[in-house]
């Protein structure tokens, strides 16, 4: 099993779907876990619970990553409370699917905002914690979508795809200081997010899918694990999709 023993991560966007997995997998192996979350009180305080009742460490932090000083907030109050920063994974994202020509401004820049705009409020908080360090693994949640596109997704793809040049750039800058930067691309995976398409187009989906099925959460998540543990992979991409994209 891979250990987290001593470490401290901050999953943003940890109270539901592909997040919360990744929340309670790290605390699993040890690690003290910074569940943030914008809106969803309830079920991030869920997670926390699980989290404690196995024997682990997390505490529930509410910040809307969009927004810069959020972002710097939740960093700074982080580090103050456990006196470090080992992990970042930014997973926080949003959809607000349209065809181009219906989509608006505000849909645009929302889901810009959120999914990529994050990336870069909470990193950069970060990076100079990570740097002094000597050591620090930011993990970025893309997507599919990102490297295939969508219909109707054009906000979203363009968030996702931008997460993936995001991690290319920045892992040259920071390899030699002992700071990893990777991107994980999960397919079409078992989520409320997938649970909203309707079964006539669900299924289309999975008969795409060469392995026939749905991804799960935990399986990301074991993405996650893999790259927290490495110390000489940086600058990739790492896709979870059952063979949909290749």
């Amino acid at each position: 099993m891979l250990s987290l023993k001593g470490k401290v991560v901050i999953v943003t966007g940890g109270s539901r779907g592909i997040g919360s997995t990744i929340a309670k997998e790290v605390a699993k192996r040890g690690a003290t876990v910074v569940i943030n979350y914008n809106t969803s009180l309830n079920l991030a305080e869920k997670v926390v619970e699980e989290i404690e009742e196995s024997g682990g460490k997390a505490f529930a932090y509410k910040a809307n990553v969009a927004l810069s000083n959020d972002a710097k907030n939740l960093i700074e109050t982080t580090k103050n409370k456990f006196g470090r920063i080992d992990i970042l994974i930014n997973n926080a994202g949003i959809t607000r699917d349209r065809t181009f020509r219906n989509l608006s401004e505000e849909e645009w820049n929302e889901v810009i905002n959120v999914n990529l705009n994050s990336v870069y409020n909470t990193t950069s908080a970060v990076i100079n914690t990570m740097l002094e360090q000597k050591y620090g693994r930011i993990i970025n949640i893309s997507s599919i979508i990102g490297q295939a596109g969508g219909f109707g997704q054009t906000n979203y793809s363009a968030s996702k795809a931008g997460m993936i040049g995001f991690t290319k750039s920045l892992a040259l800058e920071t390899a030699k200081y002992g700071v990893t930067v990777n991107s994980i691309c999960p397919g079409y995976i078992e989520t409320e997010m997938t649970g909203q398409i309707p079964d006539k187009i669900l299924d289309q989906i999975v008969a795409k899918i060469p392995m026939k099925r749905l991804g799960k959460t935990n399986e990301v998540a074991e993405a996650v694990l893999f790259l927290a543990n490495s110390d000489y992979i940086t600058g990739q991409t790492l896709n979870v999709n059952g063979g949909v994209y290749m």
